[in-house]
């Protein structure tokens, strides 16, 4: 999804020179001409992802704009453009909010630098947000990406079931999200800021699942050299989650069940019971009902868990919103691998969110991050998603494809195919000279071509910067070529 720039500025020439700037690299431009207008469109609707702010503009100032923008509560970052380049003016414009400045006239490539860096900054600043909540047991439904009929369902249901301590059984096929949903519904109730435990029933060894969920006192058993307290206690004033709750024992189903209706855990070897106090959400990706009918579950434990019910819905139920999860993904990952992918081409999210996805939000998390890791332009495209597209990356040729790569960016030597005998032609037919456009085209088929399309390479060999390289071969029609080689 491209990114939005929102170009506030009174001289409409400036406005058409930035857009056209923007436009080549795949960013979706609005105007305003005062900042008035800048104000409504942030506050009012419409929105945006950066904002660039003239400072000189007759009426209300760019300063203006911008304080009555951070008064507003608008944490777009924005970048503001001034013919001062006095240190005076940019100590007001940061003290006022302002993310960047520019000295016009500015250059294309510090525009776009510029844009660059106050995005991943966001992308920053929300994943380090996202990682306080969750550490700390405060995410909230607020913070379930998607917006879709079934998502607002979910939301609308779960924030219903936080207010009170009622158990809540979840759900889905496997990958969508159930503990997502589980720790939202801890973050929204009384108890966050408390612990969240969450248990993988499916994950625990049969001699140990006891003693795991209920603890153990010291020489309880053989190799009990310490006492233990086990999962209720430990999420004892917070919430327990029970995950892939049907694939408990039927022994164990019959000791979990007296601890939810006593409150209360028999410790292995213990004398005595334990009081607690945890609210249960389990999940599973079965059909529990039909669990219970052939008798793999206990009817009584499946009333008790599934007193109020909520179902996670595939992700080929909410396609609409693949987009917002896409770029979600690839904000976390651009923070956790140093990446500055901008975003998904408009073909790649099209393609993305006509698959099927079997393994639902799980399966396009792990795409994304293969995809972005690999990446080269600013846009994940088709061939970045190799096993959905159908199409070959341009650096998987073999498994020298990545090693030619890495050992050119190093400055080794690479075995290439031997460079043809007929040079580019600099004249046509008639012996009067091509137009640069052509021999350029030309140009950088060849080089594709010969480097086997390790774009890497190719760049490094004209002299251009990949993302450079990427729009040329967009503008030139030479997609084709790409795919030839791949």
């Amino acid at each position: 999804m491209a990114k939005t720039v929102l170009v506030v500025d009174d001289d409409p020439t400036q406005r058409r020179l930035v857009q056209a700037v923007l436009d080549r690299e795949g960013y979706a431009v609005v105007h305003a001409e005062n900042g008035g207008e800048a104000i409504d469109r942030l506050t009012k609707g419409g929105g945006a992802d950066v904002v660039l702010l003239d400072m000189v503009m007759p009426g209300m100032s760019g300063m203006e704009a911008l304080a009555e923008i951070r008064t507003a509560g608008v944490t777009t970052p924005v970048i503001v453009l001034t013919a001062n380049g006095g240190i005076d003016t940019v100590v007001k414009a940061m003290q006022a909010g302002a993310q960047d400045f520019f000295i016009k006239p500015a250059s294309p490539e510090r525009i776009l630098v510029g844009i660059r860096n106050a995005l991943q900054m966001t992308q920053l600043t929300r994943e380090v947000g996202r990682l306080k909540k969750h550490v700390a047991g405060r995410t909230s439904f607020d913070d379930l990406v998607g917006d879709s009929p079934p998502m607002r369902l979910v939301k609308a249901f779960g924030a219903r079931a936080a207010k009170s301590s009622i158990p809540v059984l979840i759900t889905g096929e496997s990958g969508v999200g159930k503990e997502v949903i589980a720790r939202a519904l801890h973050g929204a109730s009384d108890r966050s800021g408390k612990p969240f435990v969450a248990v993988n029933c499916g994950a625990l060894p049969a001699n140990l699942i006891e003693s795991i969920l209920f603890g153990h006192e010291k020489g309880a058993f053989t190799g009990a050299h310490d006492k233990h307290l086990g999962k209720f206690q430990e999420a004892s004033g917070g919430t327990l989650f029970l995950d892939e709750i049907g694939e408990l024992p039927l022994d164990m189903q019959v000791k979990l069940l007296r601890a939810l209706q006593e409150g209360e855990v028999d410790p292995v070897g213990a004398k005595r019971s334990v009081k607690v106090d945890v609210r249960i959400v389990s999940a599973t990706n079965r059909d529990p009902a039909q669990q219970v009918r052939e008798g793999a579950f206990r009817e009584d434990l499946y009333y008790r868990l599934n007193v109020f019910p909520i179902e996670a819905p595939a992700l080929r139920e909410r396609r609409e919103d693949i987009p917002a999860l896409v770029d979600h993904f690839i904000g976390r990952f651009n923070a956790e691998e140093g990446k500055r992918v901008a975003g998904a081409s408009a073909e790649t999210m099209a393609l993305l969110s006509a698959f099927d996805w079997p393994g639902n939000v799980r399966q396009l998390e792990n795409s994304v991050y293969r995809a972005l890791v690999l990446a080269d332009a600013p846009y994940l495209q088709p061939h970045d998603f190799p096993a959905i597209s159908g199409v070959a990356m341009p650096l998987a040729q073999a498994e020298s494809g990545i090693e030619a790569s890495a050992a050119s960016e190093g400055g080794l030597s690479v075995e290439l195919p031997p460079l043809p005998d007929q040079p580019i032609r600099i004249l046509d037919d008639r012996g009067h000279l091509r137009t640069l456009e052509d021999i350029e085209r030309d140009l950088i088929q060849h080089a594709i071509e010969v480097y086997a399309g390790h774009m890497s390479e190719i760049a490094r060999r004209l002299g251009i910067g990949r993302s450079t390289l990427y729009r040329k071969v967009r503008e030139q029609g030479l997609e084709g070529a790409l795919k030839e080689v791949g």
